[in-house]
């Protein structure tokens, strides 16, 4: 699946075979938000060995993301140094959840609220899914991550 990003080019979706992709909905003005910088160290330690970090903006939580894609963007490297993949901002509940979102919530539970996590291994399944409160940093995260770039 070819993804939209926020500056409006598309990520192919043969850029994404075979890695392992975390993907996050985000927001700018969550208290959340201070994870980008544990994402953003997260994505520069293993970008080299086929790991990806892709934030999903999503307003649907408290209206915390209301920006445009412009000022998401400028927010994001402004504050965070972001330099991983942005993707439009997208619904992730209800009737009008995004195609990813459909893919990735396959237990069919909607999203808690921002920066709920889902790890998706090199087959381009969902082998793990963690709560918004779950830091980048998590060992249980960081297990998982190791385990799918092992397989």
């Amino acid at each position: 699946m070819n993804l939209k990003q926020l500056n409006g080019t598309i990520l192919p979706g043969t850029d994404l075979q075979g890695k392992v992709i975390l993907y996050v909905n985000v927001a700018s003005y969550c208290g959340n938000t201070r994870q980008y910088t544990a994402l953003q160290n997260l994505y520069d330690e293993k970008k080299e060995t086929g790991f990806i970090v892709i934030g999903v903006p999503c307003n649907q939580f408290g209206r915390q993301e209301p920006d445009s894609p412009e000022e998401i963007l400028e927010f994001c490297s402004t504050n965070y140094n972001v330099t991983f993949p942005l993707l439009e901002k997208q619904n992730v509940n209800g009737p009008h959840r995004s195609d990813l979102y459909k893919q990735l919530v396959q237990d069919g539970e909607d999203i808690s609220w921002n920066f709920e996590k889902f790890l998706v291994g090199k087959s381009g399944q969902v082998v793990g899914r963690f709560e918004p409160s779950t830091s980048p940093r998590d060992s249980a995260l960081q297990s998982a991550i190791d385990t799918a770039l092992k397989g």
